[in-house]
């Protein structure tokens, strides 16, 4: 039965499976695959675990070791060449002219090839930049463009909400984002208000979203007529974060009581 550990890269992102043989593998734990670009280090997000034989991807690479303090000093070393580059692309940026961001170097695990990636609204030529930094950094260089989200994953930051970005956090979440989710929660359709750090919807929006899709399945609707544990009371807030709505009673007192404490209204129940 195959034994499958789920890695990321760098802070995370798209999450990437793989044979992890015998190792027993936990959350965090560092470690050195093998891909189609050679060695190269990340780390687990998920114990490992077995697979029956007839649902594991086919052609997986594998687990080479947990990593060692040489990996991670090997690591450590490439950061020098990492800012270096990352310091002539954004001047040789400037100097061609060109409309790019530059987001991050990232220095293959064996020494190899140097990726930068940036960001940029439209599609950028590039080629003649490539040509000088190969010139300047003595080293084979790809340049990677990447999205406004990935961008804000790479370089991290805080929310609105003051905890750090979903998309930093959160590994291998490729789930779209849509306005219908914002309606659903009857948030403000302010692109100010529902917009992240990236200018896109926040992530947050999904992941709360079914908590609201499931709330309005369950809850009466405002202005409806339902009985509650101090008698009958007309709903005037829905409140699906707490899973409650909020009554005003015969004596015009506004009480908030959980789903599960109150009947359904009288129309329903006909």
């Amino acid at each position: 039965m195959p034994r499958i550990a789920s890695v990321v890269f760098r802070g995370g992102g798209k999450v990437y499976q793989f044979d992890a043989s015998g190792l027993e593998l936990a959350p965090g734990d560092q470690v050195v695959v093998d891909t189609t670009r050679g060695a190269d280090f990340g780390r687990a997000v998920r114990a490992a675990e077995d697979v029956p034989a007839d649902k594991a991807p086919r052609g997986l690479k594998r687990v080479m070791r947990k990593a060692t303090q040489a990996d991670l000093d090997a690591i450590a070393s490439h950061r020098d060449a990492e800012l270096e580059a990352k310091r002539e692309c954004r001047k040789l940026v400037a100097e061609l002219g060109l409309d790019m961001k530059i987001v991050e170097a990232r220095q293959g695990f064996e020494g190899g090839k140097l990726t930068l990636t940036f960001y940029s609204e439209e599609r950028v030529d590039f080629r003649e930049l490539v040509g000088k930094l190969n010139d300047r950094l003595r080293k084979r260089v790809e340049l990677k463009q990447v999205s406004a989200r990935d961008q804000s994953r790479i370089v991290g930051g805080f929310g609105p909400c003051g905890r750090s970005l979903c998309c930093a956090t959160f590994a291998g979440d490729q789930e779209p984002v849509s306005i219908r989710m914002a309606k659903d929660q009857n948030l403000p359709l302010n692109p100010t208000k529902i917009s992240g750090c990236c200018g896109r919807l926040m992530c947050c929006l999904k992941y709360e979203h079914q908590v609201y899709v499931s709330f309005r399945k369950r809850a009466p609707k405002r202005g409806a007529i339902i009985t509650t544990p101090g008698g009958e009371g007309k709903v005037v807030e829905l409140l699906a974060p707490l899973d409650s709505v909020t009554v005003v009673n015969a004596e015009g007192h506004s009480v908030t009581y959980k789903l599960a404490e109150i009947g359904r209204p009288a129309e329903e129940q006909e």
